[in-house]
């Protein structure tokens, strides 16, 4: 049961830092290079690796090696699974068969 929790934790720490947030969105754009990231934000390259690891363990973001570079891209199925796990978390469920009068005194 833990590596669901674990799993889904992964996705809602990608949203949870600004500099992660401000990534995803210059990738709203399209695919993006390391180097092209860099320019943008005011991070250093050490930094941009620990958030885009953050980002594609999350599966939101995907990569690609092309010779030393790397290119960075918003993942559709995993911004749908990030979704969903939104929806699935947050959904209310009928309490009619909840018994409330222990919690009160």
């Amino acid at each position: 049961m833990k590596n669901k929790y674990e799993a889904n934790s992964k996705v809602f720490k990608a949203f949870c830092d600004e500099n992660r947030l401000m990534i995803l969105e210059i990738l709203q754009s399209g695919e993006k290079c390391a180097c092209h990231l860099l320019e943008k934000i005011n991070i250093s390259q050490s930094t941009l690796s620990h958030h885009m690891k953050i980002l594609c363990e999350s599966g939101v973001i995907k990569n690609r090696k092309e010779g030393k570079w790397t290119y960075y891209s918003i993942s559709n199925e995993g911004c749908e699974y990030a979704f969903s796990l939104l929806k699935i978390l947050t959904k209310v469920h009928s309490n009619e068969n909840v018994d409330n009068s222990k919690c009160k005194n």
